[in-house]
Parts: structure tokens; sequence; C-alpha cells
């Protein structure tokens, strides 16, 4: 048993290491294995895409950097292709998190049975089946509220020295607040927590939340490592909800 109902709250670094250790409870590398193979194929598939075009395109993100900041392009050039990453590697996050979402829901669930000793509801495939459209229209909530940001933040991204330097710090902060709502809204989710309550609960511990996602967001960064980041960062903040928010918000005990 590594986390249990009625834990003081800790630090991101700390739930994001549960989260690797998590993956070994007994009973749950076949719950596991789907969402694993889901981030694999998609994101190993388009990381592999993105390291072929990169030599085209840091090029012409160099080239839109304004006369006065030639001097500083030693520096820009590492900052432009962390920018492509980020930006690649969130977008496909959000896309093989929707594709897995299902399946997420049902590790974060049989995680919390094991953290808690609670009974988790029908986890067959009929009841799999059932919760599909809603877990769907929870995903389609999430990419509603986070649309509009990114757009406005995407836009920073071709105003000449904004672009370079301001845009990758503040895409780099937001998409950690967004894949700590990503993950977290996992257990929420299963006990029926409204979207808007969700949010607001992880505001009263933004800075561990903060923490928990921008430690997932540099491993999406990261060959190899970032093929296992989705169940890991699922079992993470499942983790999280049992200590910090299950008291409060459980549906099933």
């Amino acid at each position: 048993m590594v986390s249990y109902t009625g834990t003081a709250p800790r630090s991101g670094l700390y739930y994001f290491s549960q989260g690797w250790k998590l993956l070994s409870q007994p009973g749950l590398k076949r719950f596991v294995l789907l969402p694993l193979l889901v981030n694999i194929l998609l994101m190993g598939g388009a990381f592999w895409w993105l390291f072929t075009q990169l030599d085209r395109w840091i090029p012409q993100l160099m080239a839109s950097v304004p006369d006065w900041l030639q001097w500083l392009s030693y520096l820009l050039w590492p900052i432009a292709v962390l920018s492509i990453l980020l930006v690649f590697g969130y977008l496909f996050s959000t896309l093989a998190n929707w594709i897995a979402a299902p399946f997420n829901g049902l590790l974060a669930e049989q995680l919390e049975a094991r953290l808690t000793g609670a009974t988790p509801p029908d986890t067959g495939i009929v009841g799999i089946m059932k919760d599909v459209p809603r877990i769907m229209k929870r995903e389609w909530q999430k990419f509603v509220w986070y649309l509009p940001r990114a757009v406005v933040l995407l836009i920073l991204y071709f105003i000449p020295g904004i672009g370079q330097t301001v845009a990758p710090v503040l895409w780099f902060l937001f998409s950690a607040w967004m894949l700590a709502i990503q993950y977290c809204d996992y257990p929420f989710d299963n006990h029926k927590v409204p979207f808007k309550e969700m949010r607001q609960a992880l505001r009263r511990q933004k800075i561990t939340n903060m923490q928990f996602g921008a430690l997932v967001n540099l491993f999406t960064l990261i060959p190899v490592l970032n093929l296992f980041i989705m169940p890991v960062a699922v079992c993470g903040a499942t983790a999280m909800w049992v200590d910090c928010y299950r008291t409060q918000h459980a549906l099933w005990k």
C-alpha cells in the first residue's frame, strides 16, 4: 500500500515518483497495458516523424527572429527546438489521451481500489462501453476549456521577439497546468465530480499540481521515457486523488 486516504498532501515530485512505483502494483499490469500501447504507437510514431522534420522547421523559425535579436541566435536556437517539442508533445499527448481515455479511467479506478481497499463499480466490457459517452463528453469539456487559451498562446509565437523568448515559457506553464487537469481528472470523473468543481479543487493546491504537471510535461519530451508517461501520470494523479481529494469527493468507498 503506497498511498492512503487521510495522508497529508505532498509535493508534485512525490506523486510523480509514486506513479512510476505504482505501475508494478500486483494485478495492475493488465490495466496498464492498453494505455501503454496507445502511447507507444502514437507518441513513438509522432516523435519519430518530428525529428525527421526539425532540420527543415528550425531554419524557418529562426528566419523570423528580428535583427536586434540576432546576437542571441546561439541561445534562441535551442529555445526554438524546445518550443517545437513543447507544442508538438502536448498536442500529441492530448490526442493520445482522447484515444486512451476509457482505459485511463479504468486504470485510475482499479488503482484507487487497491490503494484504499474500496470496492470499485463493475468494470467489465459492458460497463466500459456504457461509460464511453460520458468519458468522451468529459474529454470534450477539457478540449473546449483548453482550445481558446492555447490559440492565444500560439499566436504569441508569431510575434517577433516574444515568440522566441516569452511564448515558450508561457506555453510550458500552461501545458503543465493542463496536464495536471488532464490526468487528475480521471479519478475525479470516475466519481462523477463536475469539471468545474474539479478545477476549483486543483486550484486549492495549485503548486503541487503545477509541479506534477511540469514533470509530466518534461518527461513527455524525453525519447523512450515519454512512451511510458501516460500510465505513470494516471497512477501518480490517482495517488494524489487518494491523498488530497478523495475524502471530500468520493462517490464510492
